[in-house]
């Protein structure tokens, strides 16, 4: 994995303290649709992290790896806006130098937006990119049921930048993922656990690689989840939208209740020419409800009262 961030670039900085103009970009993961296929992903919307460790001597970065598939990340309070993502990052890194004791800088090595929307002055647009794995041009992914996303827009050092995230399914949220030793790795690169983390919905994430692609920094990411199944929503009861017993009643209830007021008023006006409240079945009846329910009332005050008098009659 190549180390293409190690110089620091001043420019950055300047690029992030300007004034928010990227128009950030809400994603409707509740209503992905590729192939013909809809994803709900709005249960793994919100913040989510993953890290690694690696070894370029004498420099040893630890670099966090910042992202949400369905909003900007937000931003924190009482953090520098240099430290910090840019505004309309949907994925980020920042990273930070470990020292002798394994204690971490103060403040930020890098800080790199990796996708977004983005002035031109950080970058260009998020153009998301969803591909439905069944039918994608790879074999093997062909082989996978869930989807893949591409998101774009970042660029550090004049290098652009894009995270890929595979969303595999798994019913039971682990599916292919092993987690890693601490002393596993090769070369000058090791690698931690903090590389696979559970996602708070019985799934798993899991940072494949950072690298170099053809010139483009390419962050890859594969989130094992039950969300990336295409049945899914077949399974869960809290999607399915059926109604219960009593909706039911009361739906027929009202049906029926409307049946026999249209039908009643339509029997009145063919068969004796009634017009207004003549045309309701029983409207005497209707009219006289609101004075029904005031007698009605009245006579409960009057018992209320009842056990505190005496008949009406007061002592001699």
């Amino acid at each position: 994995m190549r180390p293409a961030f190690l110089t620091p670039n001043p420019f950055l900085s300047i690029a992030v303290l300007l004034p928010s103009l990227a128009s950030a970009i809400n994603l409707d993961c509740e209503n992905i649709i590729t192939d013909g296929t809809r994803f709900n992903l709005k249960a793994l919307g919100g913040p989510h992290q993953v890290a690694m460790i690696q070894e370029y001597p004498p420099t040893k970065l630890d670099t966090f790896f910042k992202f949400n598939i369905c909003t900007p990340l937000k931003k924190k309070k009482g953090v520098p806006k240099e430290e910090d993502c840019p505004n309309g990052t949907n994925v980020c890194a920042i990273q930070y130098r470990l020292e002798e004791d394994g204690s971490l800088e103060e403040k930020p090595f890098g800080v790199i937006p990796i996708a977004g929307q983005y002035t031109t002055t950080i970058g260009g647009d998020l153009d998301v990119q969803y591909t439905r794995l069944k039918t994608s041009s790879s074999h093997s992914d062909s082989q996978q049921e869930g989807l893949r996303m591409e998101m774009h827009g970042g660029k550090f050092q004049k290098r652009k930048q894009k995270a890929v995230i595979e969303l595999l399914c798994s019913k039971n949220g682990d599916g292919a993922t092993e987690k890693r030793d601490e002393d596993e790795g090769s070369g000058d690169e090791k690698k931690t656990k903090k590389e696979v983390v559970e996602d708070g919905q019985g799934g798993r994430i899991k940072l494949i690689s950072y690298e170099d692609v053809e010139g483009e920094d390419v962050l890859r990411l594969q989130w094992n989840t039950k969300y990336a199944c295409e049945n899914i929503e077949s399974e869960d009861p809290k999607q399915s939208g059926g109604w219960g017993f009593f909706s039911w009643f009361f739906f027929i209830l009202f049906l029926s209740l409307l049946a026999y007021l249209i039908l009643g008023s339509y029997l009145n006006y063919s068969r004796y020419g009634a017009r207004g409240w003549d045309l309701l079945p029983h409207g005497d009846t209707i009219r006289d409800i609101p004075y029904i329910m005031q007698d009605w009332f009245r006579k409960v005050v009057d018992t209320l009262q009842g056990g505190h008098t005496r008949g009406g009659y007061s002592a001699v």
